[in-house]
């Protein structure tokens, strides 16, 4: 499946009778139209400039709403805090263990993740979530490595 624009989304949640009050449009607009994973604390920052008045509590509930209609997905991480990714197509992510950012990668052929054995299990897949750890390029050019018990510094 293709991602689904802005328009694309607003108009799906209008077909199935779902209201768009201001704040359900502004953040599916942020969330659909950036490349960035934000948590919720930082959608409420950014929505804050352009919509004074909405609670962190309103954004944390549309979240979820959004979450819940499947026009964006929810990641979590194990660090407490989920961060939210408007791309709703089968894709990857490259995740920097070092500053936290995830990247968005296309997603390989269904037959490298769905298995041989997963066919054999008779399981029908419906939706997976291929996640890369590692160090981001711009991490990588800056930070302090240990390596046999030596650190070395990269500048």
């Amino acid at each position: 499946m293709k991602k689904r624009s802005y328009s694309q989304s607003l108009a799906d949640l209008k077909s199935l009778g779902i209201r768009l009050t201001p704040q359900r449009q502004v953040i599916l607009q942020l969330l659909k139209e950036t490349k960035e994973h934000p948590t919720a604390e930082q959608v409420y920052h950014k929505i804050g400039e352009k919509f004074q008045g909405i609670s962190l509590a309103t954004v944390y509930n549309t979240l979820n709403k959004l979450t819940e209609l499947g026009v964006i997905r929810e990641l979590s991480y194990g660090d407490g805090s989920s961060r939210y990714d408007g791309n709703d197509s089968e894709h990857a992510h490259l995740v920097c263990q070092q500053c936290g950012t995830v990247i968005d990668i296309e997603c390989p052929q269904d037959e490298v993740v769905v298995t041989q054995e997963v066919r054999q299990a008779g399981f029908q897949v419906s939706s997976y979530r291929l996640e890369y750890y590692g160090i981001c390029a711009s991490c990588s050019e800056s930070a302090v490595y240990q390596l046999d018990h030596t650190y070395m510094v990269h500048v």
